[in-house]
């Protein structure tokens, strides 16, 4: 059976570095190519069902976490491997914690990468040994928030007002507290403030990429 690989990386030189990769790794899987997060959930919800998808961490229309806690939460079954410039043990503990099957720093070499594609092909995880990985106690918390929710955090994160949040995502404010009401029970805080103090770990460092 063919194979598919779905990347979703705004850098073409490591597309095309993963592509190399991907033909030594799987020579006869099909690589479908996207440059944001969007245009890879319109690919998904337009029926494209591959057997890995590869998703930078730094893409420009998602905020750090969200794209993957969103994968997890629309597509269970879909393994995705995280591949960023990021090696620090806390992010890519996150990451597998969140859900992801694999970690692939774009400081590996080519062989490694080909190494890490076929474990992850045959559905094993992959990623770098992790020293003193510190995934925090909310995580499951995270990983069990809808879109909706997970959409409404990121407003509050900005500061943003039931009513503003309401407006902006064509719902009733009503529908809004009911979210914030369920994003408080999963993440075990009581209040807005500690709600966008917990969002952080859905955050990433600052990285010229």
């Amino acid at each position: 059976m063919s194979q598919t690989i779905l990347i979703a990386d705004d850098h073409p030189l490591f597309r095309d570095a993963v592509k190399l990769a991907i033909a030594k790794a799987a020579p006869t899987a099909a690589v479908v190519e996207c440059g944001n997060f969007s245009e890879a959930i319109e690919q998904l919800r337009n029926g494209l069902a591959p057997q890995l998808l590869l998703l930078d961490l730094y893409l420009p229309d998602v905020d750090g976490f969200a794209g993957l806690l969103q994968l997890r939460n629309e597509y269970p079954e879909l393994p995705v491997a995280i591949v960023s410039a990021c090696t620090e043990d806390e992010i890519i503990a996150k990451a597998i914690g969140f859900g992801a099957l694999g970690y692939i720093p774009k400081t590996e070499s080519l062989e490694a990468i080909c190494t890490a594609l076929n474990a992850l092909l045959s559905g094993q995880p992959s990623h770098p040994p992790l020293a003193e990985a510190a995934v925090g106690e909310q995580l499951a918390g995270f990983s069990s928030l809808t879109p909706s929710q997970l959409k409404v955090l990121g407003y509050l994160k900005n500061g943003m007002l039931n009513k503003q949040i309401a407006y902006d995502m064509a719902i009733s404010e009503a529908t809004v507290k009911a979210h914030m009401t369920a994003i408080f029970r999963k993440l075990n805080v009581r209040s807005r403030t500690q709600a966008v103090i917990a969002a952080a770990a859905l955050s990433l460092p600052e990285q010229n990429h």
